[in-house]
């Protein structure tokens, strides 16, 4: 595979501190697994933003906890205390330090969408506008949830025609080891391709040396 930065966006899903800050969280990943995944996005995000890959933030945001519960199946499970989701009423409403991207995940000249509402990622936002206009076929996805937010972004932007890398090594999920796992095979099947951070970076240095030998 090759890569190259000016045509390629991260594309960082929910990297907040609702699901990433246990201090705060609303719908927190396992503790074990925090610190893991943003210490492996961190890394790969300030190696890309190095050779000139933009990093877009999208950030789960409600106005009101009725956003959130117009949804059928969120609304029932709100209070079921078997479901990783229990409590997901409370989940990221506005002006909450759950909506606040990891600090070690941001940078300045990192662009932000917010107000996204449901797994799919460009649903109801800016994101489709934002990548199209800053001519990008290639999206590199990071982020939580492997099983949910990750796997719909990943389809839909399939589905839109762009081409789709799953940094393996920088996205989790709280539904566990063998979804998530499940989930990257799943993606890896029908809409795109699971690289770790040095797969990543080695298929943005191919490109590099493919452009010097022309």
């Amino acid at each position: 595979m090759r890569l190259q930065a000016h045509s390629t966006a991260v594309v960082a899903v929910d990297m907040h501190r609702g699901h990433l800050d246990l201090s705060v969280a609303t719908l927190p990943l396992a503790p074990e697994r925090c610190a893991r995944v943003i210490a492996r996005a961190a890394d790969l995000f300030q190696k890309l933003r190095a050779i000139g890959v933009r990093i877009i933030h999208v950030v789960t945001e409600y106005r009101e906890s009725e956003e959130i519960s117009s949804n059928p199946f969120w609304k029932a499970i709100h209070d079921d205390p078997a479901k990783a989701r229990k409590g997901i009423l409370r989940h990221n409403l506005a002006g909450s330090k759950g909506t606040e991207i990891i600090p070690e995940l941001y940078a300045e000249g990192d662009l932000v969408v917010r107000e996204k509402k449901r797994y799919n990622a460009f649903y109801a936002t800016d994101l489709e506008f934002l990548l199209r206009r800053l001519g990008v076929d290639t999206v590199i996805l990071t982020g939580i949830n492997t099983t949910t937010c990750v796997l719909c972004t990943a389809f839909e932007a399939t589905n839109r025609d762009f081409r789709v890398v799953i940094a393996s090594d920088a996205v989790d999920s709280m539904d566990g080891e063998e979804m998530h796992r499940f989930a990257l095979r799943l993606m890896e099947a029908s809409v795109g391709w699971p690289l770790s951070n040095q797969e990543i970076l080695k298929a943005f240095r191919a490109a590099d040396r493919d452009h010097l030998l022309r």
